[in-house]
């Protein structure tokens, strides 16, 4: 009735088809476990990138003071260009406003 190469051709496909099932619930787990992999790594980049600007907020504002020294004393300079250095320039102004 049946040939022996049909029962093992039957033997085989059951077989296979346990394999492919066992494998497919296999890859189910992975993914699963892969998407909260993925979640937990987003996560942790949206921490990295909250931690950087509350750091770097304060150095922007250190950068910023920093250069407003930088200016405020160029400034200054400026003034010290047209504020005469001479002793006797401060003698001038002493005598006409002792007079």
């Amino acid at each position: 009735m049946i040939d022996s190469a049909q029962t093992i051709l039957f033997i085989v496909i059951i077989v296979l088809t346990i394999f492919l099932l066992v494998l497919g619930v296999q890859v189910f787990f992975i993914l699963r476990d892969l998407r909260k992999t993925v979640n937990k790594a987003n996560k942790v980049l949206d921490n990295t990138n909250i931690i950087t600007q509350s750091v770097s907020a304060p150095i922007s504002s250190l950068s910023s003071i920093a250069m407003g020294i930088k200016t405020g004393s160029s400034f200054l300079n400026l003034f010290k260009k047209f504020i005469p250095k001479d002793d006797e320039g401060e003698k001038k102004r002493k005598d006409t406003d002792g007079k």
